[in-house]
């Protein structure tokens, strides 16, 4: 280390004059403080409660596609199925024989369970997928601004154990400062302040659905 105090009285201290590599170990160390935030409780917990609202959500559009499709094909099939009943009352009442009502029976029962699935179709679409969407908006939200505190922690842990290292050296000079907003604990909390206002975002996604869903049940 070679320099003159005279004219340099700041220094920029590094742990390698290899930009590349500053940026690869920066990276990697972010990268190593992200899992382990993930692995907190908290998160744990706050991510799994997100991964089941969004398998409920999922699984609540699957219901409302395959109604959807059963109505369908129903509605296919009732038109050719009333002209085929009726033509089959007609015929067996010429014949003087029973009345072949079994057609309408068998008519009347898919036109039964095609109003039941249309009626299931505007409940999902009316309560149930609105109330998913806003249960997957605000358990996201929770996952993600739980992360952001979490990556916090870790950023503060960090900053403080670098300032502990660091006070030997201030021992002897009246001021050091330090940047640490280009290190690991700044990154760090560049990407928490990222996770909170996706959190925010959706949060307030999550306000409107609700508003919405309220202004629907007329309340």
């Amino acid at each position: 280390m070679s320099f003159d105090i005279a004219r340099t009285p700041t220094l920029h201290a590094v742990a390698t004059g290899d930009e590349q590599q500053l940026v690869e170990n920066l990276q990697e160390r972010v990268e190593a403080a992200i899992l382990q935030a993930a692995e907190t409780p908290a998160v744990v917990e706050a991510a799994e409660a997100q991964r089941r609202a969004e398998q409920h959500f999922l699984s609540l559009q699957k219901a409302e596609r395959a109604l959807n499709q059963f109505v369908k094909s129903a509605g296919e099939k009732l038109a050719g199925m009333r002209e085929a009943a009726l033509d089959a009352v007609i015929e067996s009442a010429i014949g003087g024989d029973k009345l072949d009502f079994k057609g309408l029976s068998e008519l009347a029962s898919l036109e039964s369970r095609s109003r039941q699935a249309t009626r299931a179709i505007e409940r999902l679409v009316e309560r149930l997928l609105p109330l998913a969407l806003w249960t997957r908006l605000r358990e996201e939200s929770h996952a993600a601004i739980t992360l952001a505190r979490a990556l916090e922690g870790i950023a503060q842990e960090r900053a403080e154990r670098v300032l502990d290292q660091l006070r030997e050296a201030v021992g002897e000079e009246m001021i050091l400062p330090v940047d640490l907003s280009k290190g690991v604990a700044g990154a760090l909390l560049a990407r928490a302040g990222n996770l909170k206002q996706h959190g925010l975002r959706l949060s307030s996604n999550a306000d409107s659905i609700e508003k919405t869903f309220e202004k629907t049940l007329g309340r």
